[in-house]
């Protein structure tokens, strides 16, 4: 992540600029570009999506969003992907999703990118955790590795092909080993 050259703004100044590519996020009071994604990056996400989508939507229990903003707390963050409990979608009165999501996701997840800050993934899957999110997935494909990160626990690390990675209590039924995951990357 590379901090853009602005001069410093509000949050409020910050979102009413127009969006960029690549996505630019606002974290303790600094924008901060996010990397483009690369070919590892874009497979693991779109898959890791519709995996996702596959086995919490049809039940509406859970939807998984890919580099969806998020704005809450001071902070306003495009997680690679962010998964949110049905009733927990912000929605327009007449029942469509809404543009604007100002809750922090139930399940962020972060996918390391070349030349990224490991550091500043972890700090910001730690500020969603300290805002209610239930689980964040730092993924490292360079090490074929996934970090689980849960509220006042010590981080997991994911790194054996069997391993079946944590996941939120709400998305019991996704079963995703870690050889699955990485097996994207082959296909």
């Amino acid at each position: 992540m590379v901090q853009a050259p602005f001069l410093p703004l509000t949050l409020d100044e910050f979102l009413q600029q127009p969006e960029t590519e690549p996505a630019r996020e606002y974290i303790s009071s600094q924008i901060i570009y996010k990397p483009m994604p690369q070919g590892e990056h874009s497979v693991i996400q779109g898959e890791l999506v519709t995996t996702a989508n596959s086995a919490l939507k049809p039940n509406k229990i859970a939807r998984a969003f890919p580099e969806l903003r998020c704005t809450f707390e001071g902070y306003s963050i495009v997680p690679d992907v962010a998964v949110f409990v049905w009733d927990r979608i912000p929605r327009q009165e007449n029942g469509r999703i809404a543009n604007r999501f100002t809750i922090a996701p139930d399940w962020a997840i972060e996918i390391l990118s070349p030349g990224q800050s490991q550091t500043k993934l972890i700090k910001k899957l730690l500020h969603c955790l300290q805002c209610g999110t239930e689980v964040g997935w730092l993924i490292i494909p360079e090490e074929e590795t996934v970090l689980v990160f849960q509220a006042h626990q010590p981080p997991i690390a994911f790194d054996q092909s069997e391993q079946i990675i944590l996941v939120p209590p709400f998305a019991s039924q996704l079963v995703l080993p870690v050889g699955k995951l990485f097996g994207w990357l082959w296909e």
